[in-house]
């Protein structure tokens, strides 16, 4: 495909997780695709997109009224892209408000498919926000980190239990 189709996939995922449309999210990617970030490291369409629904679900339920993002920067070519985005929500498990700044790079399959996704943003500032005082005081530490990948983790698998394959 061209820079202009990778580009396009970019805007339509972020138009699309704007309005909290995780089926649309969840199209713009490749059957197997790969998604990482600082709480997940996923393996094809049905984890990454599971992750988007159960994220988009959870934010209707607790956080629709503050929930906003913006994107800006969605840059692509024939191969791969990248965008900047920022996330204001409630974490949902602990009601607190985040504010997330995030980069985001893309690698694209020849139909103009997300392929690779890698979302990257400072863990530290992300866990002062979301979790308070544990956050501030062990957000920089692997065994935090290493916990909330933990949990993200167990919570998708249970998500996804609970759906048909």
């Amino acid at each position: 495909m061209t820079a202009t189709t990778n580009a396009q996939t970019i805007e339509r995922f972020y138009g699309a997780f704007a309005q909290l449309d995780a089926a649309t999210m969840e199209a713009c990617y490749a059957p197997d695709a790969v998604f990482d970030d600082e709480a997940f490291s996923l393996r094809g369409r049905r984890e990454v997109g599971g992750m988007w629904r159960m994220l988009c679900e959870a934010t209707k339920a607790k956080g629709a009224d503050v929930w906003r993002l913006r994107h800006r920067d969605v840059r692509a070519d024939e191969r791969g892209g990248s965008a900047h985005w920022d996330a204001h929500y409630r974490f949902s498990a602990t009601g607190r408000l985040v504010d997330n700044s995030i980069d985001a790079r893309f690698g694209f399959t020849p139909e103009g498919l997300i392929a690779t996704h890698r979302d990257s943003f400072p863990f530290w500032t992300w866990s002062r926000q979301a979790l308070g005082t544990p956050g501030l005081l062990l957000g920089w530490s692997p065994m935090l980190r290493n916990k909330v990948r933990a949990t993200a983790a167990a919570n998708l698998a249970k998500y996804l239990a609970s759906r048909p394959a």
